[in-house]
Formats: structure tokens, C-alpha cells, sequence
């Protein structure tokens, strides 16, 4: 796994930079307004996340597992009125003693997409529409095997630098292999965030996912922080999370985990 930790020390060390950066250019308020933007998952934001996840101490066997997620998010004006949210999750993983010991899988995972018809103009903040469960691995033992959907929902309030809500969905399997396990999976994440008028953020969030078919939960406690800033004229959001596991059964859990995010960000001119 030594990729992988040349990789995470990489990505931490770019984190340091592009903050250190944004704490000298500071933009001003339209860096502050940005990252308020990015902290709204029903924003009219074109931005593409790279999210980069790195676990250690899972199962039996103390595996480690990186997953890449290319997180695209493309919102569509329906109406003067109403907005449609496209978010995309394309897991990309790298495992090693997960599924037994000395066994190594790497490949596309199973990818979600999700839609959100969201109001534009409301006190509340909210979005809702159908969540897809998207058979796309390339590995039998990186995915389910299964098409699946279900309902999806956003609830937020957000002021100037306050963001506080949570995002939910349940997806169901409807289709795909007879031989495997169904899918029937809720996931949640609640989250906090405060930004600055130079772009940086502070927040927290907890996640959680309860699988029915296994009777299982697994919760993690996501602290974070982050910042605004430019690699030449793309802005760009970096943000840096310990993943602190609270609750899961051993099969599934990790003793630790590090999350580093690149957002690349296309703001409206």
C-alpha cells in the first residue's frame, strides 16, 4: 500500500498549500459566498469533486481500502422557479485483505445518481427526487450486481456563513444477478459548516448507513476544514476530514480513516 500512502501524504500536502495560498490572496466576500454555494448540495453550481478516502484496520484481516469518488454535480434551470440538481458518484477502488487475506480487487465500484427538483427562492432549503443505484462495477466483489432506486432528500437551512441540514436517501433493488443479495440500503449524512469571508470553512458532519438486508449500521464522526483558492484560473475548494468510525460491526468497520476533497468549481459569470 505504499501508493497509497504516497498518495494521501501527497494530497495533504496540496491541502496545506492551497490553504496557505487562499490565507494570503484573500479574495474577499465572493469567496465566502462560494463556499456557502458548495456547502448547499441543491446550489446551481456546476463543480466536479474528487474525493479521495482512505481506511485502514478493516475486518478480520486489518484491510485497507482507497475509493476515488468522482463526485460530478450539473444543476439544470427547469423553470424560473424550479432547479434540477444532478449529482453523480463514481466510485473508483483500490482494496487490499478485505475480502480475505493476501486478495486485492481493483476497479469501478457500483454508482449512485441522484436527482433533485429544488425550488429556488424558499426559506427552507430542500430538494427531493429519485436516487439510482447503477451496477457498474468492473470486479464481482467491488459491486452488487444490482440496478436499484428509491427516494431521495435534502432539508438545509443556510445563512451567511451557517450551514446546517441533512441529506437522505433509500435505495432499493429492483432488478439484476438472482444470485446475489438484494439491495436495501438508507444513508444519511447531517451536516454543520461555518465559513469565512477568505473562503475557508470549519464543519462537522455524521454519516450514517443502515443496511436492512444485513441488519447492520455503520456510523462515522467527519470533522472537517477547508478553503477557497486558485490553481492558476480554476478555483478550486480543498478541503481534509478524519473519519472517526463510531459504530459498525467489525466485518465493515475501520479502526481510522482520512478523507482530502478537490473541488474543481465553475461559478456563473
Amino acid at each position: 500500500m505504499k501508493n497509497l500512502k504516497l498518495l494521501c501524504n501527497a494530497i495533504v500536502c496540496l491541502l496545506s498549500l492551497g490553504l496557505c495560498a487562499q490565507e494570503t490572496e484573500k479574495p474577499g466576500n465572493s469567496a465566502q459566498e462560494l463556499a456557502d454555494k458548495l456547502a448547499n448540495p441543491v446550489a446551481s453550481l456546476i463543480s466536479v469533486p474528487l474525493q479521495n478516502n482512505l481506511n485502514y484496520g478493516i475486518g478480520l484481516y486489518n484491510g485497507v481500502k482507497y475509493t476515488l469518488n468522482i463526485q460530478p454535480i450539473v444543476p439544470f434551470k427547469l423553470s424560473d422557479k424550479l432547479n434540477l440538481i444532478t449529482r453523480y458518484i463514481i466510485p473508483v477502488v483500490d482494496q487490499r485483505n478485505i475480502t480475505g487475506l493476501n486478495t486485492h480487487e481493483f476497479g469501478l465500484s457500483d454508482a449512485t445518481v441522484t436527482a433533485f427538483f429544488a425550488p429556488k427562492s424558499t426559506p427552507l432549503i430542500y430538494g427531493i427526487g429519485p436516487a439510482f443505484l447503477v451496477p457498474t462495477a468492473t470486479e464481482k466483489l467491488l459491486g452488487t450486481e444490482k440496478f436499484g432506486v428509491g427516494p431521495s432528500l435534502l432539508v438545509m437551512h443556510q445563512g451567511k456563513g451557517l450551514s446546517v441540514g441533512f441529506i437522505a436517501n433509500q435505495i432499493w433493488s429492483v432488478a439484476g444477478a438472482s444470485d446475489r443479495a438484494d439491495y436495501n440500503t438508507f444513508y444519511t449524512q447531517i451536516f454543520l459548516s461555518h465559513s469565512y469571508k477568505s473562503g475557508a470553512s470549519w464543519g462537522v458532519n455524521a454519516e450514517i448507513t443502515q443496511n436492512w438486508e444485513s441488519n447492520s449500521t455503520l456510523i462515522s464522526l467527519n470533522p472537517s476544514l477547508g478553503g477557497i483558492t486558485k490553481f492558476g484560473d480554476q478555483v478550486v475548494q480543498l478541503s481534509v476530514q478524519p473519519m472517526i468510525p463510531i459504530v459498525g460491526p467489525r466485518n465493515i468497520r475501520p479502526d481510522w480513516g482520512l478523507r482530502a476533497l478537490i473541488a474543481f468549481v465553475f461559478p456563473e459569470k
